[in-house]
């Protein structure tokens, strides 16, 4: 039942007549990341690279950060950029509106687990992480929807290739940023 209701959500309409569509899963990769994680809620989708969380439990290792139980942060998913929907001082991008709301069709009130790469933080104290529903990880799954391009930032960069390849995927298809109609086809 719950897949089925994820399944509905995720072709939810967005602003500007265009209809989130987040129909295509990326390749399974929890399995692949390092022990540890944080479980957290989603209370707050920021924009389509930015969520608000709080933390709810954790297991100890190198993939868990220092997130503490209880506790809100921002969360920047890693090896990803959307275009810009709420930056201050900067005008709303091409997509920008519907990269957020795929995001908030994605994972707003999700429970997900967050992993970290390198670093705990940016420069505007955001937590880094890889966010999964399941063994699916949400930023690959924008990136392979046209939502969000790879964005390679090191010493971030356990999933650069996976994020490649699926923008490839992306602008091969003409999906989502990429489409003719979206912003002159990315």
């Amino acid at each position: 039942m719950r897949r089925l209701i994820l399944c509905v959500a995720l072709l939810l309409p967005a602003c500007g007549g265009h209809e989130v569509d987040l129909a295509r899963q990326s390749p399974a990769t929890a399995a692949e990341e390092p022990d540890g994680y944080e479980v957290a809620e989603v209370t707050r989708i920021v924009d389509g690279d930015t969520v608000e969380v709080r933390i709810t439990e954790r297991s100890d290792g190198p993939g868990a950060g220092r997130a503490e139980i209880g506790e809100t942060y921002s969360v920047r998913l890693i090896g990803i950029d959307t275009p810009e929907s709420v930056k201050p001082g900067s005008p709303v991008e091409c997509f920008g509106v519907e990269a957020s709301a795929a995001a908030k069709a994605l994972l707003d009130g999700q429970t997900v687990t967050l992993v970290k790469d390198v670093e705990e933080t940016d420069r505007y104290e955001r937590l880094l992480r890889y966010v999964y529903l399941g063994e699916e990880m949400a930023n690959a799954r924008l990136v392979l929807n046209g939502y969000a391009h790879a964005y390679t930032y090191p010493p971030n960069i356990r999933h650069t290739k996976l994020f490649v390849a699926l923008q490839r995927e992306a602008r091969t298809t003409n999906t989502g940023l990429w489409a003719p109609e979206t912003c002159g086809g990315g």
